[in-house]
């Protein structure tokens, strides 16, 4: 979701890669549908893991800035990062999955959670690129 919106508000300004600490390969049906509702496509995106990004040849001490979206992310990025020299932030951001029972109510909390990182993004990137606005 994040990397999505990334590309949405600032187009090619910056290299942008999703990143976990396990590999989920698909993602996930909500997240889809509330990035859709900004314009948003993620149904082709793939996740990758901290160490499948390393082994496909993605050095992280290439990257700038880490940003990290939960505790377990966090830690992951500062023990792989420890000889590099780069930022690595966390967002507190709500995890949606597992929070409400109706179709609705899941929907809400991935908009919640959704609204959350752009606002991050927002705040610390300043405003969108025009054309993607």
């Amino acid at each position: 979701m994040a990397e999505g919106l990334m590309k949405k508000l600032y187009g090619q300004k910056a290299y942008v890669q999703s990143a976990g600490v396990k590999n989920d390969m698909e993602v996930d049906g909500f997240s889809i549908a509330v990035c859709r509702e900004l314009g948003i496509e993620l149904s082709r995106h793939r996740s990758r893991s901290f160490e499948e990004m390393q082994l496909w040849g993605d050095d992280l001490s290439q990257f700038d800035l880490i940003v990290a979206l939960s505790p377990a992310s966090q830690r992951m990025a500062l023990e792989l990062t420890r000889f590099h020299h780069l930022d690595i932030e966390y967002w507190p951001i709500l995890d949606p999955t597992g929070l409400g029972e109706a179709r609705e109510a899941k929907l809400s909390a991935y908009r919640q959670a959704r609204d959350q990182i752009r606002t991050k993004m927002l705040d610390r990137f300043g405003p969108p690129i025009e054309e993607n606005t």
